[in-house]
């Protein structure tokens, strides 16, 4: 009870003691606030930002492996014959050639080489779901004899204002398509950069009619789709293998990409710099520690006759030891929650001009908040030590002095 009471007594004082000297105090802490600010703000963008990276990265196909095929001399690219070998190996639920079509597109006299035209198969659509209106591309229009098309939201604003699409026809390549369906516009990371999104949108037609306009019968893009997620580096494996032996070994005949290890390297990266970040702005917590203990040693000399005459009625060295050191603290803290307001402030403001979700970090208000306490105690314990050393009859002399 006793030392309930003295902690109190020496919490008052302290208070006392900055509300006293205000604008001392306030120059003290704002060390404290510029770093924690700092370590907020930077923290809590950057894991706006690399979340939006990753969610784009994710929106590739997580559960897909991506296959470009550059070949050979002998073999240019993939067959049927080589793309039922690849849907016979273990783990692999599909495959999606990806053909791209450069033609005209052209509907009501409205002629336009701007939209980008696709060849997909079926299983495009059964793992990608963005059908907005109307049905995907099915099984049964893959034969080439089928001439059915799913537009882009773009797209459909371009030819058909005010129109419902499906069931419209549309020329495509000077052959007469129907639209089956519709699905938003392309605005994922892959399709910036591939380019794969025409300035009048994209129009999805079954591969293999993909194949017949560009007159061509082999396949040089592919995305393989992976049945469990777990697998998918023996899957990777597999495949390669089995690449490697429809190209006898020749050298730069393929790339696979593995949609997962590119995530899990963006996850390993935004770590990383998520923990600099944290380092460098921690520099400037260190700086406004300095300034603590400036102040504090400061106070110290200037309440020496203070500390003499506490000491010479019976006050103990631990007493004087607590006040000061509790007055470090609250300047440290206080300055701490200023920054972290501020900093969640400074962070909603980037996430909102940079069209970002903006989510509060709790690590880096952990961090901040930690860091500020732990300044508070490192740099004040020297001057509240060096206080609480003082010697009664010393400290009342120099006092006179």
């Amino acid at each position: 009870m006793r030392r309930l009471g003295m902690l109190k007594q020496s919490a008052r004082m302290s208070v006392e003691n900055i509300l006293g000297n205000r604008m001392r105090s306030f120059l003290t802490m704002l060390g404290i606030i510029i770093g924690v600010t700092a370590v907020i703000s930077l923290m809590t963008i950057v894991t706006g930002v690399t979340d939006y990276m990753m969610g784009q990265f994710s929106s590739m196909g997580a559960d897909s492996i991506t296959v470009s095929v550059t070949g050979t001399v002998v073999k240019s690219g993939l067959t049927e014959t080589d793309l039922a070998d690849i849907e016979a190996l273990d783990n692999v639920s599909g495959t999606s050639p990806s053909i791209t079509v450069t033609t005209n597109v052209v509907r009501d006299g409205q002629i336009s080489d701007e939209v980008t035209v696709t060849g997909k198969s079926d299983m495009y659509f059964i793992h990608n779901d963005e059908i907005t209106y109307g049905r995907g591309l099915y099984s049964t229009d893959m034969d080439g004899s089928v001439n059915v098309c799913v537009i882009d939201s773009t797209c459909a604003q371009t030819f058909f204002l005010g129109e419902d699409p499906v069931g419209q026809q549309i020329q495509i390549g000077g052959v007469q398509y129907t639209v089956v369906g519709m699905c938003g516009a392309d605005d994922s990371l892959l399709s910036s950069f591939t380019g794969g999104s025409g300035d009048d949108g994209i129009i999805y037609i079954p591969y293999k009619n993909a194949l017949l306009l560009n007159g061509r019968y082999t396949i040089n893009s592919l995305e393989v789709y992976v049945a469990d997620t777990e697998q998918t580096d023996a899957l990777v494996d597999e495949l390669e293998q089995l690449l490697d032996n429809t190209f006898n070994n020749a050298d730069n005949a393929y790339t696979v990409v593995n949609m997962t290890s590119l995530v899990d390297m963006m996850n390993t990266m935004q770590t990383m710099m998520t923990s600099l970040l944290a380092g460098i702005a921690s520099i400037a917590l260190l700086v406004g520690g300095i300034g603590i203990m400036n102040m504090m040693l400061v106070s110290v000399t200037e309440r020496t006759r203070e500390i003499g005459l506490r000491k010479a009625l019976g006050a103990e060295p631990s007493t004087i030891q607590i006040q000061f050191l509790m007055e470090s603290i609250i300047l440290s803290v206080l300055g701490g929650i200023i920054g972290i307001l501020l900093g969640e402030l400074i962070s909603y403001a980037a996430a909102q001009m940079m069209g970002l979700d903006f989510a509060l970090n709790v690590s880096a208000i952990a961090l901040g908040f930690g860091f500020s306490l732990g300044v508070g105690v490192l740099f004040g314990w020297a001057p509240a030590r060096n206080a609480s050393r003082l010697n009664p009859i010393d400290a009342l002399r120099q006092g006179d002095a």
